[in-house]
């Protein structure tokens, strides 16, 4: 299982340019329209060169993220799950 990080919480506005691909492919898959307020998490799993986008207004809690990051094998580091149960 590979470990998953915060990288940050972004209002779309902000979101660094660098985030962009993954949050319209993700946007694609889930059919959402973004708003330039909504807030973004980018999760970074370790190992890989990979991003996982979190629209933070689609998750109840934390729980919901978690079992979400399962689906990819990855696991959210205690950190990230602390400062994301803020967000929610």
């Amino acid at each position: 299982m590979f470990v998953a990080s915060l990288v940050g919480v972004f209002r779309f506005k902000d979101l660094p340019e660098k985030y962009g691909p993954f949050v319209q492919h993700k946007a694609l898959l889930e059919k959402k329209t973004i708003d330039d307020e909504d807030q973004i998490a980018i999760v970074n799993i370790a190992g890989t060169e990979s991003n996982h986008v979190l629209f933070l207004d689609s998750y109840k809690d934390v729980n919901e993220i978690v079992e979400e990051l399962k689906l990819v094998d990855a696991e959210l580091n205690y950190n990230s799950k602390k400062i994301l149960e803020g967000h929610l």
